[in-house]
Parts: C-alpha cells; structure tokens; sequence
C-alpha cells in the first residue's frame, strides 16, 4: 500500500509522523529516503510523540544512532549517510540492537537496503519548497487510516 501527503509546515510534518508513530509496531523498521533538509529528523520526532516518547529528538548525523527509551518499547534513530559497505554497518553496531522487540528509523536507509530485513517500512520525503514536502509511505494496509 502506498499513501502520499503534502505537509506545508514542520508541525505538519511531525503531526502526521505523530500519526504514523501511533501504528508503529514492535520489529518495524522505517527506512528514510529523502535529500538532506528533507524533513527526515523532523518526522522522526513526530513518530517519537506518536510513540508516547516525547519530542526531543535531533539528527544522529554524528552519533550515528540516537536510541529515544520508552517503557515498553525504544526508537533506534539511525542515520546512515557515511556507511558504504556491511563492514562499516557491523563496525557500527548496528546489528548489537533489538530489532525485534523495538522500532528502528534509518536516515539513508538506500546505503544499507540489501542489509535490512524484518517489517520495512519506506518513507521518502520529497522537498517541494522551503516549508512544503511530499511524504510517501510504502507498508502495510494498517496505516491506510492514518491520513484521511
């Protein structure tokens, strides 16, 4: 299923994320396409709000990963952009997290798609101008309602 929106505003973008969030299942994992400035931090902070985990979230460009702890389930925030082969995703310490029982969301998911498995979940965010993006979710007849 593929659902597209146009958001014309950065509280648009988390408020539809927020949606999003609340649907998010244990072992999903949202893979992010989108140029930088895309607006892919951004709607990671919505689907933390969605998750109940509050709204501080910043980019893990330098991190690498920035892990937002919830009660009963954690958001990995991944951002991929320096990794270019399975050796530098292992360096990272990427497959040390618990897929399965939380939720990842990976910036620059492209540079590691044939090494990603499990419920993936694309997202691509379009820059349509200054405030204005195309968000196109691609997963599962559970987020059908999310946008209407």
């Amino acid at each position: 299923m593929t659902i597209k929106i146009i958001t014309h505003a950065p509280r648009e973008t988390i408020k539809a994320a927020a949606e999003i969030g609340r649907l998010l299942q244990k072992g999903d994992i949202i893979a992010y396409k989108g140029d930088l400035g895309a607006g892919k931090t951004t709607f990671t902070r919505g689907l933390a709000l969605g998750l109940g985990l509050g709204d501080v979230v910043c980019s893990p460009t330098f991190s690498l990963v920035n892990e937002y702890i919830g009660e009963n389930i954690n958001l990995y925030h991944f951002d991929m952009y320096r990794i270019e082969s399975e050796f530098d995703l292992e360096s990272s310490g990427f497959y040390d997290y618990d897929f399965d029982n939380n939720i990842a969301a990976v910036e620059w998911s492209e540079n590691i798609e044939k090494y990603l498995s499990g419920k993936i979940i694309n997202i691509t965010i379009n820059t349509l101008s200054e405030l204005e993006r195309e968000i196109i979710l691609e997963g599962d007849e559970r987020f059908a309602s999310a946008w209407n």
